[in-house]
Parts: C-alpha cells; sequence; structure tokens
C-alpha cells in the first residue's frame, strides 16, 4: 500500500488489510487540509462514485460546520477507513482532475505548517497560485485518436476517412478538431463520421492558450573563472555529485563573481537533465538578472510579482512538465514544482525580502534548506554580507563556507570616505547633498563618470512639522507621519496608501503655518537638477517606476551613458553592475540606524556595504561617500572598510549577552483590534497564559511584553506584540502547543504568531 493511501482515523498502518474490512463494509475515506488557522485535518468519507477519481494533492469541497455550508480543502491522504467512533459527513466534490502538487511538496507543506505554527491548509492555499487553481489562460479542448486495432487499411473507410486516420496515426500525439482537419487536408465531416462509427475515440483536455513572449536573447559563452571563483566551482560540483544535501554559504565581496559560479554549477546540474532554482530579492529580478541567465540556458522560467494569472499557470505547467531547466524567481519560487530539483541557489541571503509577512510567515531560506534535505541536493546561499544567523552556523560547522575575498582581475574595493554631516554647513542649511559630495560629484561627472545616489525615503518631504505644538501630521489610519509628494499635490501614508490635500493648519493645535521637513527622493531629484543643471539626472522609485517597462528603460539610458545621475531608494542599491559608476554617494545613512529593532545594525551595515559595491567594478576605479550623523556607529566605520568579520564579532557579541538570534529563537505575537483597551487587555491575558505555563512545566523560556508595536496603529487597527524567547524552537513549539488549548477567547482582538520573526514594526 502507499504511503500516501494509509489506514485513516485511528486503525493502525498495516491492520487491519484493505481486504479485511470489506467483508464488513469497504469504505474509503479523505483527511482533508482546510485554510483554517489550526493544524488538524478534518475526516471525511469518499463516496463509491469519487473514489477513483479523488487522491492526494487535489482540492474537494467538503462539508463544515452546521447546516448546508461547504468549505474548500486539500486532500492530503486517502485510504481505507478502519473503525470510527462518529458519524462521517462525505466529501461533496472533487475540483481538480489531476493533483496540483506531489507528494513531496505535500510532506515539504505538513513541515511548513509546523515549523511556523499555522494550519497544513493555510499553507496549501498560499503556496499554490491563483492562476494554477482556476487553470486560467487555458481551454477545454476536445482530442481525437485512433480506436485500438484499427488502422488505414481498414475495409471500412472510404479514401478521405483513411487519409483522416493516416494523419493521427502519423501524429506523436492525439489531435484537436482543426489540426486534424488540416493534416488530412479535409473537412469535419469524415472526422464527425468516423467518431460516430466508432472508428475515431475522443477526450477532452484544457490546453493552454496563452504563449510566453520571451524576445530574442543573443547567448553567451561562459567567462573563464579565476583562480577563487574556480576553487568555490569545484567545491560546489563535489557535493553536486555527491548525492547528499549540504548548505554552502558563499561569502564573496560585491563584484566577485558569484554569478558566474552560480551559472557553471547550473550548466552542470544541467547537463544531468536537472532543473535549478535560483531565488533572489524582488527588487533584483531586474531585465539584466534575467537576461544573464537567458544568455546561457535554452529554457529559463521567471516567477515574480508582476506576472498575470495566464503567465504563472503557463510557467507553472512548463515548470512541472520538467521543460524548464531554470527558474529564476523571488521568494515563493522556492515552492516551483521543479520534478528532477538537482539544485537551489539564494543569491543576496541576507535580505529581508524573503521573510513573508502573512500567514504562512515562513523564511524562504530555511524552506529552501528542508527542501534540499528531502531531495538530497546541495543549497547555496550566496552574498557579500551574510546574515548572522548563516554565519553563527558556520562557525558551529554546520554549513560550509567557500570565501572570494577578491574582485574580479583583481580590482579593488572602492575606497571609502564618512563625512559628518554635523559639520557640514550646506546640509546644516537643509541641503541634501554636502560640500564634499558636492565637490566629489563634480570630478566623477568631468572625467566622464557616471554617479549613483542613494536615499531610502521616498516623496518630497517627510513630515509636515507644526513649529507650535512639535506634532507631527499622521494618517487617520496608522500611526504614522505623511509624507508630502509634491508631484501629486498630496500628503500620503506609504503604509496603508492614505492620501489627503495638505492641512492649512495643524490637526493637534489648530495653529496655522506648517513646516515641511525632512528629505525625500524628489527633493533630491530637485536639488541635483539645480545643482547641475543640463546633466541627464533619473530617479528611480516605486512612486516614478509605476509603467510597466519603467525600470528596464531607466537601466538601460544608464548603462548607455544617456543618464549620467541615477538616484533612488533600495531597488539601486543591489544586483546593478555598471563599469562607468565612479562614485556613489549615500545621503542619510542613519535612516535604518534609527529604527526601533534589535537588527538595526545588521541592515544598516548589508545595506551600506551593498551600495558601496556599486562603483569600482572597472579599471576606472570608484569612491564613495556616506553621509551620517552617527559617523562612530560600528555598522557605518565597519561597513566603510568593507569589514564584514569586523562588524559580525562586535554584533555577535552583543546578540549573545541580548539574548537575541542566533543564540536563541525568537518569535512574536502580534495583536490587533479597532479598541485600544481591548488590544491591551488581550495582549496581557495571552502573556499571563503563557508565563503560567512556563511555571507548570519549568521551561526555559522567557516572555518579554507585551507592549505597544512600533506603529501603534496600521490600516484602522490597534497594535501591541510580546516576544517569546526560547533556546531552540522544538522547546518554543511544546510551549506554544500546550499553551494555546487554554488561551482565552479574544472576541474582538486577533492575534498571529510570527515564528523568526524579521519584521518587529
Amino acid at each position: 500500500m502507499p504511503e500516501h493511501q494509509q489506514n485513516l482515523f485511528g486503525e493502525g498502518f498495516n491492520e487491519p488489510e484493505p481486504w479485511e474490512l470489506a467483508a464488513e463494509e469497504d469504505r474509503w475515506g479523505a483527511e482533508v487540509a482546510l485554510n483554517v488557522p489550526v493544524d488538524q485535518l478534518f475526516s471525511y468519507l469518499v463516496p463509491d462514485p469519487l473514489r477513483d477519481k479523488l487522491h492526494p494533492g487535489q482540492r474537494v469541497k467538503v462539508p463544515f460546520g452546521r447546516g448546508s455550508r461547504t468549505m474548500t480543502g486539500f486532500c492530503v491522504r486517502v485510504g481505507p477507513v478502519g473503525k470510527v467512533t462518529r458519524k462521517l459527513k462525505e466529501v461533496a466534490e472533487v475540483i481538480d482532475r489531476e493533483p496540483l502538487i506531489d507528494q513531496q511538496m505535500l510532506d515539504l507543506t505538513e513541515w511548513i505548517g509546523k515549523r511556523y505554527l499555522c494550519g497544513w491548509g493555510q499553507v496549501l492555499e498560499s503556496v499554490i497560485p491563483a492562476g494554477v487553481k482556476k487553470l486560467a489562460g487555458t481551454r477545454e479542448v476536445k482530442l481525437y485518436q485512433v480506436a485500438e486495432g484499427v488502422d488505414e487499411n481498414d475495409s471500412r473507410l472510404t479514401k478521405k476517412q483513411a487519409g483522416v486516420v493516416t494523419a493521427l496515426l502519423y501524429a506523436d500525439r492525439p489531435l484537436r478538431g482543426d489540426e486534424l482537419a488540416d493534416a488530412a487536408n479535409c473537412g469535419t465531416s469524415p472526422i464527425k463520421t468516423l467518431e460516430k462509427k466508432g472508428i475515431l475515440v475522443t477526450h477532452n483536455e484544457r490546453q493552454s492558450k496563452f504563449e510566453a513572449e520571451i524576445g530574442h536573447v543573443e547567448k553567451e559563452q561562459d567567462l573563464k573563472l579565476h583562480f577563487e571563483q574556480m576553487k568555490a566551482l569545484k567545491r560546489i560540483l563535489h557535493s553536486v555529485r555527491g548525492g547528499e544535501h549540504e548548505t554552502i554559504l558563499l561569502h564573496g565581496v560585491t563584484g566577485s563573481g558569484k554569478t558566474e559560479v552560480y551559472i557553471q554549477a547550473i550548466r552542470e546540474v544541467v547537463s544531468y537533465g536537472r532543473q535549478a532554482i535560483v531565488l533572489v530579492p524582488e527588487i533584483s529580478l531586474t531585465p539584466q538578472t534575467i537576461r544573464r541567465f537567458r544568455s546561457r540556458f535554452d529554457s529559463v522560467a521567471v516567477l515574480h510579482s508582476h506576472l498575470t494569472d495566464s503567465e504563472r499557470h503557463y510557467h507553472w505547467k512548463r515548470i512541472a512538465g520538467g521543460d524548464v531547466q531554470v527558474i529564476v524567481g523571488a521568494r515563493s519560487a522556492i515552492f516551483a514544482p521543479a520534478p528532477r530539483l538537482g539544485l537551489v541557489i539564494i543569491d543576496e541571503e541576507h535580505e529581508t525580502s524573503f521573510k513573508q509577512e502573512t500567514t504562512p510567515r515562513y523564511h524562504a531560506r530555511e524552506v529552501a534548506r528542508k527542501r534540499c534535505q528531502m531531495l538530497r541536493v546541495p543549497l547555496i546561499l550566496g552574498t557579500a554580507t551574510p546574515t548572522l544567523e548563516s554565519w553563527r552556523r558556520v562557525e558551529e560547522k554546520q554549513d560550509v563556507l567557500l570565501s572570494m575575498p577578491n574582485r574580479v582581475n583583481g580590482l579593488p574595493l572602492p575606497p571609502v570616505s564618512i563625512i559628518d554631516t554635523r559639520q557640514d554647513q550646506d546640509i546644516r542649511r537643509g541641503a541634501a547633498i554636502g560640500r564634499q559630495l558636492v565637490n566629489g560629484m563634480k570630478m566623477a561627472l568631468k572625467d566622464g563618470g557616471q554617479v549613483i545616489l542613494f536615499l531610502n525615503l521616498r516623496g518630497f518631504s517627510t513630515t509636515i512639522w507644526c513649529r507650535a505644538c512639535g506634532e507631527s501630521v499622521k494618517c487617520s489610519e496608522c500611526d504614522i507621519s505623511l509624507t508630502w509628494h509634491r508631484d501629486r499635490r498630496k500628503a500620503l501614508c506609504h503604509s496603508c496608501g492614505f492620501e489627503t490635500d495638505p492641512p492649512e493648519a495643524c490637526p493637534h493645535c489648530q495653529h496655522p503655518g506648517l513646516k515641511y521637513v525632512g528629505i525625500g527622493t524628489q527633493k533630491l531629484e530637485q536639488e541635483v537638477n539645480a545643482r547641475f543643471p543640463g546633466v541627464p539626472c533619473v530617479r528611480m522609485d516605486s512612486d516614478s517606476m509605476r509603467q510597466h517597462g519603467s525600470h528596464d528603460r531607466a537601466l538601460e539610458a544608464f548603462r548607455h551613458g544617456k543618464t549620467k545621475i541615477l538616484l533612488g531608494t533600495q531597488m539601486i542599491a543591489k544586483g546593478l553592475d555598471f563599469p562607468n559608476v565612479t562614485l556613489v554617494g549615500v545621503i542619510d545613512a542613519d535612516t535604518t540606524l534609527r529604527q526601533p529593532d534589535w537588527r538595526a545594525s545588521e541592515r544598516t551595515f548589508h545595506l551600506l556595504a551593498q551600495v558601496a559595491g556599486r562603483t569600482g567594478r572597472s579599471e576606472r576605479g570608484g569612491r564613495v561617500y556616506i553621509q551620517t550623523a552617527c559617523p562612530e556607529e560600528p555598522p557605518i566605520v565597519k561597513a566603510a572598510h568593507h569589514d564584514f568579520l569586523g562588524f559580525a564579532e562586535i554584533e555577535l557579541e552583543h546578540r549573545e549577552e541580548m539574548g537575541y538570534p542566533p543564540y536563541s529563537c525568537l518569535s512574536r505575537i502580534i495583536f490587533r483590534g479597532e479598541i485600544d483597551e481591548e488590544v491591551q487587555a488581550g495582549a496581557k491575558e495571552i502573556a499571563t497564559v503563557l508565563r503560567e505555563t512556563i511555571k507548570e512545566t519549568g521551561a526555559d523560556i522567557e516572555i518579554r511584553g507585551p507592549a505597544p508595536a512600533p506603529i501603534v496603529k496600521l490600516k484602522k487597527f490597534y497594535r501591541h506584540h510580546l516576544q517569546i524567547v526560547a533556546d531552540d524552537f522544538e522547546t518554543l513549539r511544546e510551549l506554544w502547543l500546550v499553551a494555546r488549548d487554554i488561551f482565552p477567547t479574544l472576541s474582538n482582538v486577533d492575534y498571529q504568531i510570527d515564528v523568526d520573526a524579521i519584521n518587529l514594526r
């Protein structure tokens, strides 16, 4: 009996056998995972007409609760039913003709539910794209084939009918009516006659009516590797050939050629007839990245958030059919249904966007690790600035470290100058660009170089401030200051999208004369145009890059020198390779450092190191200017010296003292509701239950809080949170499983647990 056809509902796996049950009552059952926040399965009987149609991985409609209510869920197991102590309802309908996912993916999603403390059905609902579930971009077609035992010499056939049979026999697949008519050079009449006689048999099948337009891409040869690249590639290929799982941290400075190592490792995997998944941050899915892979491999699927349902379904089917060699995509591409997966690569593994912020709150790195373990294939984590969690695993010998500390062709890392903005008169008078950076830009432009300016704040003025009472104008739905967008003449909330005309007087004290303070990318663009008139400049942020293809057009103009100055937010901070960039300026290095988050130092270091890596990528060299009001902060100093090891040593010591990851497992429970007092009370009740459970079980776990969340109000809801800190996940999981059954019912308060929380806002 296959593993997925287990004896359900209480009986042992081997007893009684199905044929022993048949004498009493031959019953078949299914276990169904529903999209509800519980980690239990629901048992149903399978009526005889559905028995042959139902398999694990298909969706079903089942009755749920009282009355005639039905829900859609995923069948995860089917098998003979043993003795049951309650009356079971029946499966009402099988929705899918074929399973949407295979047993290996069912096992992976079950693990995700347990690891991130959510329902298995919630995971399944999330990981399968909507376009796949609704068969987007397909149509039902009727296919013809010749009945068994018939050939073109059959005496019953006319000349035209024989031509139809011959065309089908020589086709390598069943044909649609229009295809068959074309192949036989006839009309539909002989085809219909043959169908009536039973000489042709038919069946219905869904076929795609969508074809992706890839466009022509010039093929390129693999590049010659330098010593460090070759050494890293040999070690990776050793792992690929070994048939066992390893996680390999490829720590290479910016410009060291990590992507070429990935490509040549994938080349070998593809030569075995296997497939590779490459995960990159969404903002790194640039046309440049996509072209790089399509120029090397014949079949590349790209999965990202801007695909239509039809496009996503088209790529999903091609991947599942084994027709795709390389899958490149953002976080959710880790669930691509590759049947012969041989390698997974996560580029820029330090990026926080690999953590899902809605249920299921998985981390793609950990899901990739588990999938690779199950398949016994390598996982490559590539970055110039590893997360401290990944670095700690290397120190503990759990993962393998491969280092590439030098840039390709021996190019040096760019020198970095830290500019103390407290001493710059221009900045103190409200300018975005200090005197030293202005002079550096003039020199770079005069020498024919290009400039990148980084500022991770959108809009024109980041705050509308009252001189009288000192309050800022905030969103009515969120506890967040509105940002003035001068191009739209609106004040916007960057969290919920609320927009309004700017008030003429302070909403708090009614004092007129509000002041617009702070610098966003729009104001920076205005200043650049004023200081460098006639120099082509482009701004790249989510406001300016709204039109389809605008991102690609902006980067292509910069690549070909039509634009001399590129300024923007995170979307220009990483993954870009422009040899003519000779100067990078960071306008405000303290933006991430000021956040109320214990990961703020690590994020600041990562961002500055990545931005600095955008220059000095040719023999022309380059420089970096970092403007900051905190010039002595360790993440800024260490980033300026390209010193990851020094930063990691300082930050890990601090983390160990404070009991933060990677020296603990930290999870967060977020409470929200429309009435602040109810949210506070609910959080305190849950915290009390957790603390009492810890006392009873003797678990070594700390509960921190509850306290107001850093953003107290978000999208109309008031928010409080608490943190659970344990030595390891299993200890935390045991506490949760015991405590959740005795949590009080909170009628007007929702709460969710975020395991391995990354975003603490």
